[in-house]
C-alpha cells in the first residue's frame, strides 16, 4: 500500500470527533500507529512492578538505576535516529525496524541469564520504543488531516492511562519465581505482527527531509544530559546531586548554543530562540512534565503518612495518568484560541493542583483519614488533567508551525523534550526530596518536610510555563 499525504488526509472535517480516527480508511492505521505507542507504554509499567522480582531472580540489585536510565536514553536515540537515519527511508521502513528492535529487546530480557543481558535488552528495546512511538506523531500528518491531529495525539496521550492500569496487573501475574520471563517474551508477537501489518496498514512517509550532516555533537549532549540529569535523582549525597544536576543543565545549555550555530539541527529552525512562538511551545512542554513528575514520590507519602496500602496507592497515583488521559479527550476537537485557551488553562490547573497537594499531602494522617485520602486523590487527578488539556493541542502546534522539510525533526522532537522533561522532572524531585528530609531525618517527620517542599517547589515550573504560554493565547 503506497496511499499517500493527498490520499488519506485530503478530507477536511468541520467538527472533528475521536470517532473520526476510525473511519473505515484510517482505522488500520490508527490501530497500528496507538499500538506502538501502547507497546512502550505497557512495558514501562511492566518492567517497573517486576524490576524487584527480576533482582531477586537473578541479582544486579547494584544495576537498578541503570535499567531506567539506559532505557530512556535508548528511546531518546530511537527518536534522534528518525531525524538522521539514512537517506530514502520511509517512515514505513522505520516503524518496521522500530517494531522488531522491539521484539528482539523483549526477547533479550526474557532469556537474560544476569541484569547485564536485562541492561543489554533495555537498551534494544527502548531504541524501538523511541522508533515507535516517534511514528505516531510522524504518521500524523500523512494519514489525518489538520482538523484531526489534535484529537489522534490525545488519542495516543490516552494509552498511558490504559497502561498505567494494565501494566501493574500484568506485572503481578509474572511476579512469581522465574515467571518474569514470560511478560517480555509474550510480547514478541504483538511487535512482529505489527511489523508485518505495517506495509499493508501504514502509507509509505516518503523522505521529504533537507539534506545534511548529522549533529553527532547534539546527540552525546542530549545523551550525557539525560545521565547526568537521571543519575541525579538516586545519588547518595548532596554533592554529587547537584554536581551531577549542574552537569546536566550545562550539557542542555550547550546544546542549545550549539543548535544555533550548528548548520546541521536535530530541532526545527528557531526552535531555540525562546522570542520564537515554537521555542515558547517546546518550553511549556518541558516545564509541564517537570512538574507532573513529581508524582514519582506520591506512592511513598501515602503509604508513609495517610497508612495506604502499597495497591492501592499505586492505584490512585493512576489518577495522573487518567486525568491526562480524560482531559485530553474531552478537549481533542479544540482549535484556534480555544486550543490555545486550553493550554493556559492546563498551566494554571497542573500548577494550582501542585501547590495545594503541598499542603495536603505533608499532613500526618497515620489513621488514614478518607477525607484527607480522597482530597489528595482529587488534587493528584488535577495534575493529570492540567497536563491532559493542553498537551495534544501542544503537540499539534508544533507540528503544523515547522515547515514540511522539517517535519521529521518536529516529529522527532516531541518524545525528546517529554524524555528530557522527566528526566530532569525525576532529578529536581530526588534533590528536593532528599535534601528536605525524607532520607534525613527520615519517617514521618522527615516525610512531612520532603512532602511539602517537594511539591511547593515542582508547583513552580508549572507556574512559569502559565507565563511563556500566554503570549501564544495573544498572538492567535
Amino acid at each position: 500500500m503506497t496511499t499517500d499525504k493527498r490520499e488519506i488526509g485530503s478530507q477536511e472535517i468541520e467538527t472533528p470527533r475521536l470517532r473520526d480516527l476510525f473511519t473505515r480508511s484510517r482505522t488500520p492505521a490508527t490501530l497500528l500507529l496507538g499500538a506502538g505507542v501502547g507497546l512502550e507504554a505497557l512495558e514501562f509499567y511492566v518492567t517497573t512492578s517486576l524490576m524487584p522480582s527480576m533482582v531477586r531472580d537473578i541479582g544486579g540489585l547494584e544495576l537498578l538505576a541503570w535499567t531506567a536510565s539506559l532505557f530512556v536514553a535508548a528511546i531518546v536515540l530511537g527518536s534522534i535516529c528518525v531525524v538522521i537515519r539514512p537517506r530514502n527511508m520511509t517512515l514505513n521502513q522505520t516503524y518496521i525496524t522500530g517494531a522488531l528492535l522491539f521484539a528482539v529487546g523483549c526477547g533479550i530480557i526474557g532469556l537474560a541469564p544476569n541484569m547485564i543481558m536485562v541492561l543489554v535488552g533495555r537498551v534494544v528495546q527502548g531504541f524501538g520504543a523511541g522508533l515507535l512511538v516517534t511514528m505516531a506523531y510522524s504518521f500524523i500528518r500523512f494519514v489525518y488531516p489538520p482538523g484531526l491531529q489534535n484529537a489522534a495525539s490525545a488519542l495516543y496521550t490516552s494509552l498511558w492511562g490504559v497502561s498505567v492500569f494494565l501494566g501493574p496487573t500484568m506485572g503481578g501475574m509474572f511476579a512469581n519465581g522465574s515467571q518474569w520471563r514470560w511478560a517480555f517474551l509474550i510480547l514478541i508477537p504483538f511487535a512482529v505482527i505489527m511489523a508485518f501489518a505495517a506495509p499493508k496498514w501504514l502509507p509509505e512517509g516518503e523522505d521529504d527531509r533537507e539534506p545534511e550532516d548529522v549533529p553527532l555533537p547534539q546527540i552525546l549532549l542530549i545523551l550525557g544530559a539525560i545521565l547526568a540529569i537521571s543519575f541525579a535523582g538516586t545519588a547518595e549525597t548532596h554533592l554529587w546531586r547537584t554536581v551531577l544536576v549542574g552537569g546536566g543543565l550545562a550539557a542542555i545549555a550547550a546544546l542549545l548554543f550549539w543548535e544555533r550555530h550548528s548548520a546541521a539541527r536535530l530541532f526545527p529552525t528557531q526552535a531555540t530562540w525562546l522570542g520564537h512562538p515554537l521555542a515558547k511551545v517546546y518550553l511549556v512542554m518541558f516545564l509541564v512534565i517537570v512538574s507532573l513528575n513529581s508524582d514519582i514520590y506520591a506512592p511513598y507519602f501515602l503509604q508513609t503518612l495517610h497508612g495506604v496500602t502499597p495497591l492501592v496507592a499505586g492505584y490512585l497515583v493512576a489518577l495522573v495518568a487518567l486525568g491526562w488521559t480524560a482531559a485530553g479527550l474531552g478537549t481533542a476537537s479544540f482549535q484556534g484560541r480555544k486550543a490555545i485557551a486550553a493550554i493556559v488553562a492546563g498551566t494554571i490547573v497542573l500548577s494550582a493542583s501542585t501547590f495545594i497537594l503541598a499542603l495536603v499531602i505533608s499532613q500526618a494522617n497515620a489513621a488514614g483519614n478518607i477525607w484527607i485520602v480522597v482530597a489528595i486523590s482529587a488534587l493528584l487527578f488535577g495534575m493529570g488533567v492540567g497536563t491532559g488539556l493542553g498537551w495534544a493541542h501542544l503537540v499539534s502546534l508544533v507540528l503544523t508551525r515547522s515547515d514540511d522539510a522539517e517535519a521529521d525533526k518536529a516529529s522527532a522532537s516531541i518524545n525528546l523534550i517529554q524524555s528530557l522533561g522527566a528526566a530532569f522532572g525525576a532529578a529536581v524531585a530526588g534533590v528536593v526530596a532528599n535534601s528536605s528530609g525524607l532520607v534525613t531525618p527520615g519517617g514521618t517527620e522527615g516525610a512531612i518536610s520532603a512532602g511539602f517542599w517537594l511539591y511547593l517547589s515542582m508547583a513552580l515550573p508549572a507556574l512559569v510555563a502559565l507565563f511563556v504560554a500566554l503570549p501564544l493565547f495573544r498572538k492567535t
